[in-house]
């Protein structure tokens, strides 16, 4: 049965439970996991569900957003949003902009908040005030959870 995420307008593709893929997979809208998958992961602007079946061994995960509700081991980077729901195994560091983690998950690794850029035109701003903005990079260290 499916988890509950809010899932944004396209096509669906689904890697099945029965389903095991090894290699690189690049996709465009929603992709759902529910199989064994390993290797790379890679979307401009998709949404990415690794459901509670779900297990990811990756060298990394980038996504306009990631929700884990099964288990990934590697590296994931969250453009928009990364959320950890209960009973869900990362193992890796995370780069997001907003981080939602549940009870009853089992994190290690770094986490870098990302702070979203302003929307400014780059050639009106001195180039002090430009840097001040790119700048504030947070990081924290997690221990399991």
């Amino acid at each position: 049965m499916a988890i509950s995420y809010h899932q944004k307008d396209g096509n669906v593709t689904i890697l099945g439970d029965e389903t095991s893929f090894e290699g690189t997979m690049e996709f465009s809208d929603n992709l759902i996991i529910t199989g064994n998958f390993t290797g790379k992961i890679f979307s401009e602007n998709g949404s990415l569900v690794i459901e509670k079946k779900g297990v990811c061994h990756v060298d990394s995960i980038s996504a306009d957003s990631i929700v884990v509700a099964g288990q990934v081991t590697g590296d994931s980077n969250a453009v928009n949003k990364l959320e950890m729901l209960s009973g869900s195994t990362i193992i890796g560091n995370i780069k997001a902009s907003l981080l939602r983690i549940a009870d009853n998950v089992e994190f290690k690794g770094t986490v870098t908040m990302l702070k979203k850029l302003q929307d400014i035109d780059i050639f009106s701003v001195s180039s002090s005030d430009y840097k001040k903005m790119v700048e504030g990079f947070v990081e924290i260290e997690s221990e399991e959870v």
